[in-house]
C-alpha cells in the first residue's frame, strides 16, 4: 500500500524559513519522481518544485532562489525548505510521488501560513 505522508508545515513570520517532509512508504519512492505541490484559497494546485529519480531538480518561478528541494533515497524521505517565506506563499502543501505515465500517488497535504 503505497502512503505519503508530510510533515513539518505550520504558522511563520514573513521572512522566516519552514522545512516540509515527505516520507514515502509502499517501495515506490526510489522509482519515482518526487514533487511538492502547493494550493492556495480560491486557486488552483500549482507545481512548486520537482526533482527526478536522478537528483535533477525544477522550481517555479515564484520559488526559484528561495526554496530547495531534496531527497534521500535511503529515508524514502523527500524534504522542502522553505526560505524567505512571503505570505503568498500560504497554502496547503502536497507531496507527489510520479511513478509512471498517469501514475501518481498524493499525500494529505500539509498547511503553511505565512503571516505579514
Amino acid at each position: 500500500q503505497v502512503q505519503l505522508v508530510e510533515s513539518g508545515g505550520g504558522l511563520v513570520q514573513a521572512g522566516g524559513s519552514l522545512g516540509l517532509s515527505c516520507v514515502a512508504s509502499g517501495n515506490i519512492f526510489s522509482a519515482s519522481n518526487m514533487g511538492w505541490y502547493r494550493r492556495a484559497p480560491g486557486k488552483q494546485r500549482e507545481l512548486v518544485a520537482r526533482i527526478t529519480i536522478g537528483g535533477s531538480t525544477m522550481y517555479a518561478d515564484s520559488v526559484k532562489g528561495r526554496f530547495t528541494i531534496s531527497r534521500d533515497n535511503a529515508k524514502n524521505t523527500v524534504y522542502l525548505q522553505m526560505n524567505s517565506l512571503k505570505p503568498e506563499d500560504t497554502a496547503v502543501y502536497y507531496c507527489n510521488a510520479a511513478l509512471g505515465v498517469n501514475v501518481n500517488y498524493w499525500g494529505q497535504g500539509t498547511q503553511v501560513t505565512v503571516s505579514s
